[in-house]
């Protein structure tokens, strides 16, 4: 993993560079993967990364440990609360759809989550800009298969170091870039509603998904779980659909 590790960092050099960009940045949650990508682009730019937290109704504890992951990788860091923000996109959308008649109170957990992802995205390519920094995604290759992203949110980057990698994997390169051990050991989550769990979510834990990327045997109801989310989340993956004139 350490011989990966050294590979990443170059990598994202090279990209850097072939975009004609001066360095990187990351959303920190707290969470594993953001950890990892944190300590590998100020690997690659000491003097030229950033992290980026951005809570939304955030929870004392994840803050807390966005934190830590930006202390322990002595990466420069910057704090936006979006939960303002956030709350007068949705009170508008809401009262919109409310005046409409059109509220869907089962689709609106998820439009809301979603809503906060990109939002979250917004603000990093704003930051981006004004940097001349690549924005770095977090996705392994775990949520990377079964599309458990959000299109244009935590999916809407320039580049994914981390793609080839399993969660199990990006666990263990943490362990070596020194992320907090409280970090690798909490329970995944993307923080996109109070308690919320990635695998609760998917039906599925990350240890049966990497060991089905891996070949290794697995439960027929697990797989199904796993292709089916494959499957549906096929368009995430795919270039955008355009019409072809004659």
């Amino acid at each position: 993993m350490e011989k990966y590790i050294e590979q990443i960092v170059e990598w994202l050099r090279e990209r850097t560079e072939a975009a004609g960009a001066k360095g990187l940045l990351v959303g920190v949650s707290g969470g594993l993967d953001s950890a990892v990508v944190a300590a590998l682009i100020k690997k690659a730019y000491p003097e030229n990364s950033l992290g980026v937290m951005m809570p939304i109704h955030t929870s004392h504890k994840n803050l807390q440990d966005a934190l830590e992951v930006t202390n322990a990788s002595n990466i420069e860091a910057i704090n936006i609360d979006l939960t303002e923000s956030h709350n007068v996109m949705y009170e508008q959308i809401t009262e919109k759809l409310h005046d409409k008649k059109s509220f869907n109170q089962e689709q609106d957990q998820l439009a809301n989550a979603n809503l906060r992802a990109r939002l979250r995205m917004s603000t990093l390519y704003a930051l981006a800009a004004h940097y001349n920094y690549l924005v770095v995604g977090t996705d392994n290759a775990s949520e990377w298969y079964t599309g458990y992203f959000t299109k244009y949110g935590d999916g809407g980057v320039d580049i994914l170091p981390l793609v080839e990698f399993t969660k199990t994997e990006v666990r263990e390169m943490a362990k070596l870039l020194n992320v907090p051990q409280a970090v690798i050991a909490k329970v995944p989550s993307a923080d996109l509603w109070e308690d919320q769990s990635d695998e609760s979510e998917m039906g599925v834990s990350y240890t049966v998904i990497d060991a089905y990327l891996k070949g290794e045997t697995t439960k027929e109801e697990d797989k199904e779980i796993i292709e089916k989310m494959h499957t549906r989340t096929m368009h995430k993956r795919e270039r955008l659909p355009f019409f072809k004139r004659n």
